[in-house]
């Protein structure tokens, strides 16, 4: 199989670490006009140094996209593209007590209206060019409901709701819409997560997240934390070509952690 987007103009939020970067550098690769985003011009400018080794075409956008100025301002900029991934999003440990109305608001804009916003915008004009392809970066916390982060597994549930039902809402159209369910992940955000555990040990970070996920997602049937590149590569497929009958659908890179047969 070889997937190809030359021509294919593709906005990744928060993209300057982590999956979206692994998503970004997968996307240039093969043959992609790639924006990337990040809060600040440093963040971006020292991302885009950092790909541009893989050819292609990459520009940045620098603005938190969790605010309605910022989507507003990057539609201005830049307002076509054929693929959007809805990758910006937040997550931390808080118990559902101490979590403030702020936080469950802050968690909502960044994880969800970010990507409504985006999809709002971009969808009428794929509709019209009769292709395109828009991504939500869920997890598989949207299935099960980390006790820890309740705030955050309702953004991911959230999601998909909204992948689901814009997928029916755009039928025919040629435009799919889905969501990709990554697991426990060695994204920037979980290496800074487990980093004083990798302090106190001094063991390696992929064995530390190994043992988080053997403790705390014991269903894994890969016993690991997956890397930022397995992700990137179910969403490439999913924003590909190739993948023109897949929509309205919630894809997991869970590394099995969630024990559904469907």
């Amino acid at each position: 199989m070889i997937i190809d987007f030359t021509d294919k103009r593709i906005l990744i939020s928060g993209s300057t670490a982590g999956i979206g970067l692994a998503v970004a550098e997968g996307f240039l690769k093969a043959g992609g006009h790639v924006l990337i985003n990040g809060r600040t011009d440093a963040g971006v400018e020292t991302a885009i140094m950092g790909l541009s080794q893989f050819g292609g075409r990459v520009d940045g956008f620098a603005g938190d996209l969790g605010t309605e100025e910022a989507c507003s301002r990057l539609m201005r900029q830049h307002p076509e593209f054929d693929v959007v991934v809805n990758n910006l999003g937040i997550f931390g440990p808080q118990d559902f007590f101490d979590t403030p109305d702020a936080d469950w608001e802050r968690f909502f804009q960044i994880n969800v209206m970010s990507g409504v916003r985006l999809a709002r915008a971009y969808a009428p004009g794929m509709t019209k060019r009769g292709w395109g392809r828009i991504v939500f970066v869920s997890s598989e916390s949207a299935l099960n409901i980390p006790e820890d982060m309740i705030h955050y597994g309702f953004t991911k549930t959230g999601q998909l709701a909204i992948s689901r039902g814009l997928a029916k809402r755009l039928a025919g159209t040629g435009v799919t819409v889905n969501a990709v369910l990554p697991g426990p992940t060695l994204s920037d955000g979980v290496a800074e997560m487990l980093k004083a555990e990798v302090d106190r040990t001094g063991d390696s970070l992929e064995k530390v997240a190994a043992d988080f996920v053997l403790a705390q997602r014991r269903s894994s049937i890969i016993r690991r934390a997956a890397r930022v590149e397995e992700v990137a590569n179910m969403i490439l497929y999913v924003s590909s070509e190739q993948a023109s009958a897949t929509t309205g659908a919630a894809l997991r890179v869970d590394g099995g952690v969630v024990d559904s047969i469907v």
